[in-house]
């Protein structure tokens, strides 16, 4: 497959934080292809061993999220509208008006409700609404939807995922289904090649909310250095330069407190070498990725993250460029064909 066709199934599967089932499905269908030990834990984490180099030899582990952020489902009420709360960072400044999808019994469709700029007063219209405050229409009334809909359901946005011009491609969960669309393109270069250190590959659940599947799994695994992929910002219109990577820049390869050193410099000197084009993000503290959690897991792992360049973060439009997504695997390929020299 494509990493286009690659992308498209992991971000069209539905795998809201807590409930990533049908998301973790088609991330451990996907890694099937290159080994039989794949199995969804009981956190719905994905973790599949692909190499095993014998005793003695360091355990690399890579790690990209595969929950989505969306809402959850609080109430109903007596007229019928469904009430939610955050599950993530949902960005409240793009509700209003929303097509979505609620999880329930079965799929039930709806739109977010709002006012007409007709009725709205000077203040109304310049304030940001309470994910609380808002209402989901579905069409039912609340004896109807209580057939399918319950408090803890799951909702995620309608959006089509689609190829735009220059490579790139913009759909809902790009955060961060390209960071493991990027991991299956680094096990297709890697397919067939002997490699110098065992591999463990997670796509972790409960990203978005905290960050706990990648706890739980590097607790578990315990390896020796872990590659946590995840997206950050990419330049846009509206942006800081400073605070930004430009898509088609390739890999932003973190420094911060909590990451290793000497795995950055190697990332950077093999991409000077193999021709891979990279930027650097620095960041002073914690990263909000995973490799927060994973770098303090089992008294501490070395710990390096990469980064995608990604436009319009936690929102139905997400855009990435596919050269990027690419360019990461490449880079995570190079570093483990290079594991222990």
């Amino acid at each position: 497959m494509t990493t286009l066709e690659i992308l498209r199934r992991l971000c069209e599967a539905d795998g809201v934080s807590g409930e990533e089932n049908a998301a973790s499905e088609a991330a451990a269908e996907l890694l099937r292809a290159y080994t039989d030990d794949v199995a969804v834990d009981a956190f719905g984490s994905v973790a599949a061993n692909l190499h095993d180099a014998g005793e003695g030899a360091p355990r690399l582990l890579l790690d990209a999220h595969i929950d989505q952020i969306g809402m959850i489902v609080t109430h109903i009420t007596e007229e019928g509208f469904v009430r939610v709360a955050p599950c993530g960072g949902v960005d409240r400044r793009l509700l209003l008006a929303q097509e979505v999808v609620i999880h329930g019994s079965r799929p039930v469709p709806g739109i977010v409700g709002t006012k007409p700029p007709h009725l709205t007063s000077g203040d109304e219209a310049k304030k940001v609404v309470d994910i609380e405050e808002i209402a989901i229409d579905t069409g039912y009334s609340r004896e109807e939807l209580l057939k399918w809909v319950a408090p803890g359901d799951r909702v995620t946005y309608v959006s089509a995922f689609t190829q735009l011009e220059n490579g790139r491609v913009t759909s809902r969960s790009l955060d961060d289904r390209a960071g493991a669309a990027a991991i299956l393109h680094a096990l297709e270069l890697l397919k067939d090649k002997p490699l110098g250190c065992s591999l463990t590959v997670v796509f972790s659940s409960q990203e978005e909310t905290g960050g706990l599947g990648a706890a739980t799994t590097a607790f578990r695994v315990k390896p020796d250095a872990a590659i946590a992929v995840d997206v950050s910002f990419a330049l846009t219109a509206d942006a800081d330069e400073v605070k930004c990577g430009k898509m088609g820049g390739g890999p932003m390869i973190g420094v911060s407190p909590i990451l290793n050193r000497g795995m950055f410099d190697e990332l950077v000197s093999l991409s000077k070498t193999q021709r891979i084009s990279w930027q650097v993000e620095v960041m002073g503290g914690r990263t909000s990725t995973n490799a927060d959690q994973i770098s303090v897991a089992a008294g501490g792992v070395r710990t390096a993250l990469l980064s995608i360049p990604l436009k319009y973060m936690h929102t139905p439009v997400e855009v990435v460029q596919l050269s990027d997504v690419e360019a990461v695997g490449n880079l995570i390929a190079q570093y483990i064909l290079h594991c222990g020299e």
